[in-house]
């Protein structure tokens, strides 16, 4: 079942930022004989969800067979139909999923096949899926806010711009790249006022040939004051909020309101200092240059640390090598 749950997984990932606030799901059918007949994922809201998908695909091939799912099948009727209903529908007579699902409103679909005589095993890879395509969605499921990514660039001394404050291109033009397939695929950007004004980003994402991706996250500036009219951040090429407020608690709680649940959080070193101040950053990625240059911000401002001993742990989960430079991912460490 490993190589079914990998092409389900790698499915999730296809339709990763288009599917909030429910989750990017993948869905792989096999028939009787363990042939793979259908392969789906969860389309945007409204649309139909990952096990519906390959079933359709899948026909009559379906019966007698297995459905093998990132996400256990949801067992409640929200803007579609229980996922229960249609592959008990379908005749499959095993269901394997990855990751149990946490919100309430819709989990208990294991225990509703199991009732109708369908075989249920919990599949492979669910570390994997947690970290991945499922990551934002089970923090948003299991806690009410969205999921916050924490990307800066910095140089390998730690400056996020020179002493003059000049910061264009601390990072190599493979990894900026490589931002923009992130900022396709979260619901919003988060940058400060601050930023703003110093360096009037657009905060959009685009495609490896500079024009705009089909799919923009929603642009939110954070901070008291107003913005200048001509802001790039203001024009038409995406939707972009203005918070009044750098509280990170009022922002995610604005966010969730909304129903964001990814986020990429590219602010200056004080916001970022005050998100990771008050638990409101849950991964971090970092694009370490391989350059020095001794003085200028740091990429981080306070944070609330005041001693080694207060310092913030983190997990790495993850080292590549972009271009010239290192993409670090990692997560803070419960203590």
């Amino acid at each position: 079942m490993a190589a079914a749950m990998a092409r389900a997984v790698t499915a999730s990932r296809l339709v990763q930022g288009t599917t909030s606030p429910n989750p990017p799901v993948g869905c792989v059918v096999l028939d009787a004989a363990g042939a793979v007949v259908g392969v789906g994922a969860t389309q945007p809201p409204g649309g139909p969800h990952a096990e519906v998908v390959a079933l359709r695909a899948a026909g009559d091939r379906a019966r007698g067979g297995t459905a093998v799912v990132t996400l256990e099948p949801c067992a409640h009727h929200g803007r579609t139909p229980p996922c229960t209903d249609a592959l008990l529908a379908a005749g499959v007579a095993t269901v394997v999923y990855a990751v149990g699902d946490p919100y309430p409103e819709a989990a208990g679909g294991a225990d509703v096949l199991r009732r109708a005589g369908v075989r249920v095993e919990s599949g492979p890879l669910a570390q994997e899926i947690e970290r991945g395509p499922l990551r934002a969605w089970l923090h948003y499921a299991r806690t009410g806010t969205p999921h916050v990514t924490w990307k800066y660039a910095a140089t390998l001394d730690g400056r996020s711009a020179a002493a003059d404050g000049t910061s264009k291109w601390i990072s190599s033009a493979e990894s900026r790249r490589d931002v923009h397939r992130f900022r396709a695929q979260v619901d919003a950007i988060v940058a400060g006022r601050g930023t703003v004004l110093a360096d009037d980003p657009q905060l959009t994402a685009r495609t490896p040939d500079g024009g705009l991706a089909e799919r923009q996250p929603l642009r939110v500036v954070v901070g008291e004051g107003d913005l200048p009219r001509d802001a790039r951040v203001l024009d038409e090429a995406a939707e972009t909020i203005h918070l009044r407020t750098s509280d990170p608690r009022e922002v995610l709680a604005a966010l969730a309101d909304r129903g964001v649940v990814d986020v990429l959080l590219e602010g200056g070193p004080r916001l970022a200092g005050a998100f990771l101040a008050a638990g409101g950053i849950h991964r971090v990625l970092a694009y370490v240059a391989p350059k020095l240059l001794g003085a200028g911000p740091a990429a981080l401002a306070d944070a609330g640390v005041g001693t080694i001993a207060d310092a913030v742990d983190l997990g790495i989960e993850d080292v590549t090598r972009i271009g010239p430079d290192v993409r670090i991912s990692a997560v803070p460490v419960r203590r």
